[in-house]
């Protein structure tokens, strides 16, 4: 069964009053994950389950390849609670192998297709993985010298390769094997387990592992399908990797599956690739970041796309009323504007809502019985109307990253509330108003980076001196990151060498600096911290503080950053970067 702990093990449960009164109103199903994505394909098994670019899948035959592979990786030698890490982009095997190990009780570790062999490398240690699936070669990048580094120092590692595995096993192999097994039953899943591993922001550093159950993952997807009336007859455009939880499960490409509707999967969010399958396969939902309708909108002017159908929920930084309308024109869609976290509360604006409350709020919690509170840094309740900290707690929530003791003290409250790291207000109509961040993160493109993580890697050179990491607004990517760099010595550094450096180390593209500023001393706060205030007032040009400004590369909308800035002239912010087909 999924390893379940106490309170100080790895996962922490509900308390089982609050676990027997979700049950109670029918929150909790009692139904294992993968036995609900399943179970359409007794309804429609004929109808297409998913579509990618190379190919097209029944929900019946989607069912028969995961119950095909689950086998396999039984016979491979995995074990139900055993994790797995899964960096797959957005293909149809997604589907297949994430439902397969639901179906196995094996727990996907789910990583992103852009993590690189740091990333991976911690993935698998907080996991204690006892293995690793991937593809051969995605955009340029091969991933099967990471499973060679993984395997040095885990050599009992099972690693998984589809495509060419070369020395390594491989996904068809998997199959194989368990075909031979098919139609014997799988073992007891408990629906209150651990069902899949999701990842934090990182805002901390490299990022937590997310437990998420059964039950309440099954509960997170159905609500969010109740809510937008995503039905059989909805079609959903994963444009975000699958592995990000909107994508996955708000109601996502599972929730695709969950209704007997249809997932289509795109390789990038680029307008020239989406736009035609939005039209193609009738896409009726999909989810976007502020910058990526950004760039749909401005690309609407010469290509023209439909998208009247289309309820396009839009989140993971602010959408602004502005902006709102502008998408909400250049397109010709309907919006939903929405907050949500790994780590369980989603917020949005609902499809009734009038217009004002889509652009100017994150609108209300998705259930009843999500508990949200608002506080200031004693956690104590703030008046109405008032900013402070967004903490939530409910039956989709989590009381514990896993096997993280020290980020548990910090991250809850001694009630089970998550401190979300966010600021917030409350409108007198119970919308929820997002004001900012607390937690030191910046969120490039939709993916979160965090500045602790990347301000250590930047001091490893040997040429820095100190570091210090901040994001600023962006029109294209929502932030930028401003790297402000305090030199060794008298040669001082360039961009192209410090990206080079964090490559050769293992960090993920998206969290390359898009802008180097050279400078004396970082600015410190009277007890000695570095001033991030101070720098990202700089870094906006609100602020005359002496740096050297770069000039930003050209970034593509999947996080790609782009060739490196020039020197300007001191306090000097440098121009961002134009939009790419990532």
């Amino acid at each position: 069964m999924t390893d379940t702990f106490t309170k100080t093990g790895k996962f922490i449960p509900w308390p089982e009053a609050d676990a027997e009164r979700y049950r109670r109103a029918g929150l909790w199903q009692g139904i294992a994950l993968g036995d609900a994505l399943t179970a359409a394909a007794d309804a429609v098994p004929d109808a297409t389950a998913a579509v990618d670019r190379r190919r097209r899948i029944s929900h019946g035959r989607l069912r028969a390849e995961a119950d095909e592979i689950a086998h396999g990786l039984t016979a491979l030698g995995l074990r139900p609670g055993d994790r797995m890490v899964v960096q797959l982009p957005n293909v149809v095997e997604f589907l297949t192998v994430t439902v397969a190990m639901l179906r196995a009780g094996i727990t996907p570790v789910l990583a992103l297709p852009g993590h690189r062999r740091s990333e991976i490398d911690h993935l698998a240690a907080a996991a204690e993985a006892a293995g690793y699936l991937t593809i051969d070669r995605f955009q340029g990048f091969d991933h099967r010298p990471l499973a060679r580094h993984l395997r040095e120092t885990r050599p009992d590692l099972h690693c998984v390769i589809g495509g060419d595995a070369e020395e390594f096993t491989s996904l068809d192999a998997v199959r194989a094997a368990g075909a031979a097994a098919a139609g014997r039953p799988f073992p007891g899943v408990d629906p209150g387990g651990v069902a899949l591993l999701l990842l934090s922001g990182g805002s901390t550093g490299k990022p937590k592992l997310i437990p998420r159950t059964h039950d309440d993952y099954l509960f997170n997807i159905r609500g969010c399908a109740e809510a937008l009336r995503f039905g059989r007859d909805s079609v959903y455009l994963a444009a975000n990797p699958a592995a990000h939880n909107a994508a996955l499960g708000c109601p996502g490409v599972w929730g695709a599956l969950l209704v007997g509707g249809k997932a289509v999967l795109a390789s990038s969010p680029a307008p020239d690739e989406v736009f035609g399958l939005i039209e193609r396969e009738g896409v009726t939902h999909t989810t976007v970041v502020p910058a990526v309708a950004a760039l749909w909108s401005a690309a609407s002017a010469t290509r023209r796309v439909d998208m009247s159908n289309v309820l396009l929920q839009v989140g993971s930084s602010k959408f602004d009323a502005e902006a709102a309308g502008r998408t909400r024109r250049a397109l010709g869609c309907r919006i939903s504007n929405w907050f949500g976290i790994g780590e369980g509360l989603l917020t949005h604006t609902r499809l009734d809502d009038p217009e004002e409350v889509v652009h100017g709020t994150e609108g209300r919690p998705l259930s009843e019985f999500d508990e949200v509170r608002i506080v200031d840094e004693e956690l104590r309740d703030v008046p109405p109307g008032q900013t402070g900290e967004l903490l939530a707690r409910g039956p989709y929530t989590i009381r514990g990253y896993w096997n993280a003791p020290e980020a548990n003290r910090a991250a809850f409250t001694a009630d089970g509330f998550f401190r979300t790291g966010d600021l917030a207000r409350m409108t007198p109509e119970g919308n929820v108003v997002i004001a900012g961040r607390a937690k030191d993160i910046i969120n490039r493109g939709g993916e979160k980076v965090s500045a602790e993580e990347v301000e250590l890697h930047l001091r490893s050179h040997e040429a820095v001196g100190d570091a210090a990491l901040v994001g600023r607004p962006d029109t294209v990517l929502g932030e930028a990151c401003v790297a402000y760099v305090v030199p060794s010595g008298d040669d001082g550094v360039g961009l192209p060498d410090l990206k080079r450096h964090l490559t050769a180390r293992g960090l993920a593209v998206y969290k390359l600096p898009d802008e180097l500023r050279l400078v004396p001393s970082l600015p410190r706060t009277p007890v000695g911290k570095i001033d991030k205030t101070a720098l990202r007032a700089d870094a906006a040009g609100t602020a005359g503080t002496a740096g050297t400004a770069g000039t930003a590369g050209t970034a593509g909308t999947a996080g790609t950053t782009g060739t490196a800035g020039t020197t300007g002239t001191a306090g000097t912010t440098g121009t961002a970067g134009t939009a790419g087909a990532g």
